[in-house]
């Protein structure tokens, strides 16, 4: 399949207790999330904290992941602004630093109307050396990419998918229909992978891999290979968590699961916040019955 295809984890950012990136955590993490057979990572999208990060960090975190990954799955790398000159420069600094694909989400904010997204998206697609993955998800920048947008964007030679995360399995099906054959589609909410792939699309850019990296891609592979009963099996065992994972705005609750796991610290950049208790409880029980060992 020539299409981006599998299972890639929304990687956090981890940080230590006074607020800086830990870079040997999300080092330890890349190499774990390779180790338990990620197909591909993402650094620095919505779930890295990416617009707290600042520009240096940002670079100095997809550094990171491209070094330890060293080639061994493909890395994309965040490049959202609702300023287009800085998303194209953002764009360009990480098709320099190596990322292998560029993920770029709607303008947040300034709701730019059909032409100023397709003059958007293509200003970044031209300026990039690598391929550029559209990312729609209108809950957090209230904007929809509608499917005859998505699809109008798709006949640009430098963008070669997208990260579907409306929740809306017809508008999936409206890109699937209709797509080139070389645009890949995928999956952004990982509740929604069964029946996504089952449609059509290509994986999933998953947050619950973070915690569960093997069982995400075994699920996403299934799905793949046509094996519909055993991955339904797979789905619903892992539902829970995908449930809790979401319980609050990502990645409070993944940071909270990682935390539990040993793997990272529980701390955040405001204005997100830690988890609520509540909401630990709910996923300390999910990962449990995931079959995560070792959970605190």
């Amino acid at each position: 399949m020539s299409r981006l295809h599998g299972c890639g984890t929304a990687l956090v950012t981890p940080f230590t207790r006074d607020g800086l990136v830990d870079f040997p955590a999300l080092r330890a993490l890349v190499d774990w999330q390779i180790a338990e057979g990620i197909d591909f990572l993402v650094a620095c999208g919505s779930t890295g904290e990416a617009q707290t990060l600042s520009d240096t960090e940002r670079e100095r975190v997809v550094a990171a992941v491209l070094e330890v990954s060293g080639g061994r799955v493909p890395v994309m790398a965040g490049a959202t602004s609702n300023d287009t000159a800085r998303a194209v420069d953002e764009t360009q600094r990480m098709c320099q630093l190596g990322a292998d694909y560029i993920l770029s989400a709607t303008p947040y904010y300034n709701k730019p109307g059909a032409a100023g997204l397709c003059r958007h998206f293509g200003a970044i697609a031209d300026a990039a050396t690598k391929p550029v993955c559209l990312y729609n998800v209108p809950s957090r920048t209230g904007l929809n990419l509608k499917p005859a947008l998505t699809l109008q964007l798709a006949a640009h030679s430098n963008i070669m998918g997208i990260k579907e995360a409306s929740g809306d399995l017809k508008q999936i099906m409206d890109i699937l229909r209709e797509r080139p054959d070389d645009f890949s589609v995928l999956s952004g909410d990982d509740w929604l992978t069964l029946a996504a792939i089952s449609a059509g699309a290509d994986g999933l850019i998953s947050v619950v891999s973070n915690e569960v990296p093997a069982e995400m891609t075994a699920l996403v592979h299934l799905l793949l290979s046509g094996n519909l009963e055993q991955a339904r099996s797979w789905h619903y065992r892992l539902l829970p968590l995908m449930d809790a994972n979401f319980l609050e705005t990502n990645p409070s609750p993944c940071k909270a699961a990682l935390h539990l796991m040993g793997r990272i610290e529980n701390v955040l950049r405001l204005p997100l916040t830690p988890a609520a208790e509540e909401t630990v409880s709910t996923l300390r029980a999910a990962l449990r019955l995931a079959g995560v060992t070792g959970v605190r």
